[in-house]
C-alpha cells in the first residue's frame, strides 16, 4: 500500500469529499477556512447572574397565569344561562312569606335613597326613583292593556328590562310587562318624623300623647318609560319631560 491510500485513508471525510469537488490546494484551502476554522456561535442557556432573580421571578409569575388559566373555568353566555335556568324562580322558592324581608330591606333602602326628599317629593325625588333598584318592592298594578291585570299585587322579585316579576300573596309568579302598564309603589313614612322635616309641632291627642299614625309616599311608574334593567337605570340620567301617554 503506497502512501497516497495512507494519506486518504486518514484524511476527514469533509476533506476527502472536497478533494473529489476542486483542486488539491483549492480544498485544503476550504477544509481549512470553511470547517476547521470555522466560528461556532453560542446561545447563552442561561440569563447572567445578574438578571438570574428577576429572570426566575418572571417564569414563576408565567407558571401563575397558566395555573389560574387552566383552574378558572370559562363564564357561561346568556343563552346558557337561559337554558340551565338560572334566571327562573323555582317553585319551591315561589313562595311570598320568603320575600317580605327583603321587602323590608327595600323599604329601608328607598327611604335611605331618597333622604328629606321622601318628604316634600320633587323632581329630585323623581330622579332618584328612576335609578333606584326595584328588586324587594311592593307594587300595584293600577293600569294595563290587558284589563285582568289590574289589580295584580306584590312583591318584585324580579326586575327585568321588559317585565316585573311579582309574588303575590297567594304564592302565585305573575310575569307583568312594563308595556301598556302603570306601577304604583307605596312607601310608608313616620308622620311624627314628617311634621319634624316640616318644622311644625304635631298636635297632641286629648290624651297627651303623641299620635303614632303613618303616612304613605305613593308614586306610579308608566312601564314604557322604565324599560331599562336596573343596573343600567343606576347610570342612567333622566330628563323631565312631558308624558303623551294619559
Amino acid at each position: 500500500m503506497d502512501s497516497k491510500s495512507k494519506n486518504k485513508k486518514d484524511q476527514p471525510f469533509a476533506a476527502a469529499l472536497l478533494a473529489r469537488a476542486h483542486e488539491p490546494i483549492e480544498a485544503n484551502r476550504i477544509y481549512t477556512e470553511k470547517v476547521q476554522q470555522r466560528p461556532l456561535f453560542l446561545t447563552p442557556s442561561s440569563p447572567p447572574p445578574s438578571d438570574a432573580r428577576i429572570a426566575r421571578r418572571r417564569a414563576r409569575e408565567k407558571q401563575k397565569q397558566q395555573r389560574r388559566k387552566a383552574l378558572k373555568p370559562k363564564p357561561l353566555s346568556a343563552t346558557q344561562r337561559r337554558k340551565l335556568g338560572l334566571y327562573d324562580v323555582p317553585r319551591e322558592a315561589q313562595k311570598y312569606a320568603l320575600y317580605e324581608p327583603l321587602h323590608r330591606l327595600w323599604l329601608g333602602y328607598i327611604r335611605e335613597l331618597l333622604g328629606s326628599e321622601i318628604y316634600t317629593g320633587g323632581e329630585g325625588a323623581a330622579a332618584k326613583l328612576a335609578s333606584a333598584d326595584f328588586h324587594g318592592a311592593g307594587v300595584e298594578v293600577v293600569r294595563s292593556g290587558c284589563v285582568s291585570r289590574v289589580g295584580i299585587k306584590g312583591i318584585v322579585v324580579k326586575d327585568s328590562k321588559f317585565a316585573f316579576e311579582i309574588i303575590t300573596p297567594k304564592n302565585k309568579l305573575k310575569l307583568v310587562p312594563k308595556e301598556g302598564t302603570v306601577f304604583r309603589f307605596e312607601v310608608p313614612v313616620p308622620i311624627q318624623k314628617q311634621v319634624e322635616a316640616a318644622g311644625e309641632e304635631q298636635p297632641e291627642a286629648k290624651d297627651g300623647k303623641q299620635p303614632q299614625q303613618d303616612s304613605k309616599m305613593i308614586f306610579e311608574v308608566h312601564g314604557e318609560q322604565f324599560q331599562f334593567r336596573s343596573a343600567d337605570r343606576a347610570s342612567r340620567k333622566f330628563r323631565s319631560h312631558f308624558s303623551k301617554i294619559l
